[in-house]
């Protein structure tokens, strides 16, 4: 076997060549059929690990020896050369320090210690004047098997890189399972409502029915506006428990004389329509028994869909008078806002004047 130096060169017998790539460790072999000015016809002249012959079969790689079967009469006559390549995925061909080229009887073993490039061409088949002959090349190439693909005119397309994962979805609000308004005229925002808003009023103490000795009656009402000036009152005394489908779409669920019912008393406000209503102040009444509101300890509690519960208690209060102002609930731009009160008043018209409501009052009782 005779070697040859960098540069060096010596001609091939016969028309099948043998060329062989020993390498010391993991790497990419390739070949390109050249023309003259040094380029490629087409991308079928590049041979590698996905296209390992030509169309013409003239070069054949077996990817698993690293060997080049080379017939030089089935080469094209525009192809002038065939450049032999390495190339490693990561670090340098100085990793392949100790590699060798051969061709038929003559090889070449590069110089690879200290070498920053990625890419090598060993050797190459070349033809002048009709007799072909092998060169030891040893030239370094910057950049992977891409770049040196294109230097030969390649069209390698550019990997697409993956679109980075999108972002973790942000932690969910926290939300309070309610908030208590406990300070005057303390005041809490919420989203505008698109489902059923539920307006609870229930008492701890003093139950047991009415008109039994020491109960207390207690009962849900409040005044309502509309955006088109329409106001009016709901409240069981004398029976108007409204309409949630239609106008004022504000219903009283039912009254608790017995005092027995756990979920106390209810009002329900279709919050579908709460574009239509500028303002409901709800109240508490007691009807039935001794005004004592801290025996009570009443509480009204208002759910929206999606939103902590708004609780505002009844923990104070002179004891003359049986009608409290709980809370006035606004459409305040769209949004819901809700306003704690807590003033007591001696009856429905008290409250009216309090807050300048402008109802006529006739007397009523419940049925």
């Amino acid at each position: 076997m005779r070697e040859l130096s960098q540069g060096g060169n010596a001609p091939v017998a016969g028309d099948a060549v043998r060329v062989a790539l020993t390498l010391p460790a993991e790497a990419d072999v390739s070949a390109y059929l050249l023309r003259g000015d040094g380029r490629v016809r087409g991308d079928a002249d590049m041979l590698f690990y996905n296209q390992p012959a030509d169309p013409a079969g003239a070069v054949r790689l077996d990817v698993a020896t690293r060997t080049f079967a080379v017939t030089l009469s089935r080469l094209d006559p525009a192809i002038e050369r065939i450049v032999f390549c390495v190339t490693v995925d990561r670090g340098t061909v100085a990793a392949l320090e100790g590699a060798a080229i051969t061709a038929g009887d003559v090889e070449y073993r590069p110089r690879l210690a200290g070498a920053s490039e990625a890419a090598m061409m060993l050797g190459e088949l070349y033809r002048r004047a009709g007799q072909w002959k092998f060169r030891a090349v040893g030239q370094g190439f910057d950049g992977g098997l891409a770049p040196l693909a294109r230097s030969f005119g390649i069209e390698v397309a550019e990997p697409v890189a993956a679109p980075p994962p999108p972002p973790p979805p942000p932690p969910p609000p926290v939300r309070l399972s309610k908030v208590t308004l406990d300070k005057p005229r303390q005041t809490v925002s919420l989203a505008k409502p698109t489902g059923e808003i539920v307006i609870n009023l229930n008492w701890s103490r003093g139950k047991g029915g009415w008109g039994r000795s020491g109960a207390v009656d207690l009962d849900l009402g409040c005044l309502f506006e509309l955006d088109d000036g329409w106001k009016g009152v709901i409240q069981a005394l004398g029976g108007t428990f409204g309409d949630y489908e239609g106008e004022p779409w504000i219903a009283l669920s039912a009254d608790d004389r017995s005092g027995d019912t756990a979920s106390g008393e209810t009002m329900r406000v279709n919050g579908r329509h709460w574009d239509r209503i500028r303002r409901i102040l709800v109240f508490a009444l007691i009807y039935e028994g001794v005004p004592n509101w801290q025996a009570t300890d009443g509480v009204v509690t208002v759910k929206m869909p999606g939103e902590q519960d708004i609780e505002v208690r009844m923990t104070e209060g002179r004891n003359d008078r049986r009608l409290c102002a709980v809370a006035m609930l606004e459409n305040v731009g769209g949004r819901f806002q809700a306003m704690r009160l807590v003033d007591y008043h001696q009856g429905q018209r008290k409250l009216d004047e309090a807050y300048r409501w402008g109802l006529r009052w006739t007397a009523g009782s419940k049925d």
